[in-house]
């Protein structure tokens, strides 16, 4: 991993949890390492580039006491993380700090995504001690431009920064280790504010900003931005570079932006799914890849109506694992998902070079 990119943002970690690949090497029950869960399917702004506007920011919440329980029961099976994200913004959620230190108790790691609006001093005493890292999304340098990203009014803006800058002292004050990261979802509206930006963030007192760009996802409503054109943005890479230092890090995406420019999927079969992630709804379904929600071919169950283990140990998941192995044809799939490059990674496993012995 780069200096810049030290929590290796711009790759995949499963390289890592080597019993795990092994498991899945030889065909045994694999559970996953990583879930996203949506705990709000509302959410207080409508991003122009939002994946999964087609959902439709339903005012739905998961049950707390349901989900506490299925969150015993993945640590006790192994999921070893959680980032509360999802197709709303889980800081809607009014129970979520009990739900982030249910989940650290149950021996899973916590990371939230966010766009920071709702993160007042009150719930970051309350929730940020249990909680590895957060990244908040902010897509602009200006207010102006953050309103029109957004879809929100400009004093959005200057909340989102108060909120990091109050998140960082009591961070600070309380000696806690949580990482507290921003991203901007490089577009042609934002791209010259991106070094606005990051000087923002640093001043801040953010770990990190990471700069990454946008992939279409085939349920979207919106295509404005599908073939976004970045051959000419990788210049931002060596203006933000300026900008690191043993306490700040601008983390360009140039890793996924390269493999944009790929004509086909480097790998013929997706080996993650269902395998070594998850989706949970604001509903409670429980799916196998965030690329295919409300796709019922990759709906396993609902947490409400059963425990985790009988979800993913169950006949629905069985038909998916046949299906992703012998239907799925990836072209059909987002280009540069979450696990592109864990399917790399695992491609490669099946497929060795020849002359592997010359370490």
């Amino acid at each position: 991993m780069s200096v810049a990119d030290k929590f290796g943002i711009d790759n995949h970690k499963l390289n890592y949890h080597l019993s795990r690949v092994n498991d899945w090497l030889e065909r045994k029950e694999v559970y996953p390492i990583y879930l996203e869960i949506s705990p709000a399917g509302a959410c207080n702004h409508r991003c122009v580039f939002c994946a999964v506007d087609y959902i439709g920011y339903q005012t739905v919440f998961l049950d707390p006491e349901i989900l506490k329980s299925r969150l015993s029961e993945m640590g006790r099976l192994g999921v070893k993380s959680v980032m509360y994200a999802g197709e709303g913004e889980p800081l809607l959620h009014k129970r979520l700090p009990e739900i982030i230190h249910h989940t650290r108790d149950s021996g899973i790691d916590v990371s939230i995504t966010t766009n920071a609006v709702p993160l007042t001093s009150a719930w970051a005493l309350e929730a940020m001690g249990a909680i590895t890292w957060i990244k908040t999304s902010i897509n602009a340098g200006t207010p102006e431009t953050y309103a029109q990203i957004h879809q929100t009014k400009p004093e959005d803006f200057g909340k989102v920064v108060s909120n990091l800058e109050t998140a960082v002292k009591i961070r600070n004050q309380k000696n806690w280790d949580c990482t507290l990261g921003s991203q901007m979802v490089l577009l042609p509206e934002n791209e010259k504010e991106a070094l606005l930006l990051a000087k923002t963030m640093k001043k801040v007192g953010c770990d990190y900003l990471v700069i990454k760009p946008y992939s279409q996802h085939n349920s979207s409503i919106t295509r404005t931005y599908e073939g976004v054109d970045y051959s000419d943005s990788t210049y931002l890479k060596d203006d933000l570079a300026t900008l690191n230092d043993d306490s700040f890090s601008v983390v360009f995406r140039e890793n996924t932006l390269n493999k944009l420019f790929e004509n086909d999927h480097y790998y013929d079969k997706c080996g993650a799914t269902p395998y070594f992630w998850g989706y949970i709804m604001a509903d409670g379904s429980l799916y196998g890849c965030s690329a295919y929600l409300l796709d019922e071919r990759f709906c396993y169950g609902n947490i409400n109506d059963h425990s985790f283990q009988e979800i993913w140990e169950g006949e629905k998941r069985r038909r998916n694992i046949e299906f992703v192995e012998n239907e799925l044809n990836i072209k059909d799939c987002r280009k540069n998902c979450r696990m592109d490059s864990v399917n790399r990674y695992l491609w490669d496993l099946n497929h060795p070079p020849e002359h592997v012995n010359f370490i």
